[in-house]
């Protein structure tokens, strides 16, 4: 029995080393940094720290990729969160956004944030920093709400298909 443990216990290991040899990419794209959503939207300085605290390393092509990155499959994991992320919403794209997909994303931005479904409880386990207390809660609900009011996106049916718009979404990606 206790060789049989050793072997499980052997082959397991070996594959764990294995995976190490299969990194993942850590560079992030080029962009147009006068389309990034903090030089577009121009929030007020804590809205923008707390942005950058709680929503970038995930929606943006500005991710700081921490040590346990390195280690696999944990890097595999997160680097699906945050193509998961960039697909859904990517922040450093945002200039290019059209109006509908604009609205959509300060309208989700503004749920999520709202609903303490952003960020995700994953994120903030690693990342303190990003744990929203309820004053940055309530400026980013505000900025959000305020953005989408002063765009003239207030209330009513969106009539939305932003996920409609994925050649507009790729044609930013190669840029």
């Amino acid at each position: 029995m206790k060789k049989r443990m050793k072997s499980i216990f052997g082959g397991l290991l070996a594959v764990l080393v294995v995976m190490q040899f299969f990194q993942i990419d850590k560079t992030n794209p080029e962009y147009n940094a006068a389309n990034d959503f903090l030089n577009s939207a121009q929030p007020p300085a804590g809205v923008a720290e707390t942005m950058k605290n709680a929503c970038y390393d995930c929606h943006s092509y500005q991710t700081k990729y921490p040590w346990y990155t390195y280690v696999q499959p944990v890097g595999w994991w997160v680097k699906n969160h945050i193509e998961e992320g960039r697909e859904h919403l990517n922040l450093s794209l945002w200039g290019g956004y059209s109006a509908k997909r604009k609205n959509h994303g300060l309208e989700e931005m503004q749920e999520m944030v709202e609903e303490g479904e952003m960020p995700l409880n994953s994120y903030t386990w690693g990342h303190p920093e990003a744990r929203l207390t309820g004053d940055q809660r309530n400026a980013l609900i505000s900025f959000f709400k305020e953005t989408r009011d002063k765009l003239g996106y207030s209330g009513g049916d969106d009539d939305d298909d932003s996920h409609g718009e994925s050649e507009e979404h790729e044609e930013h990606e190669h840029e």
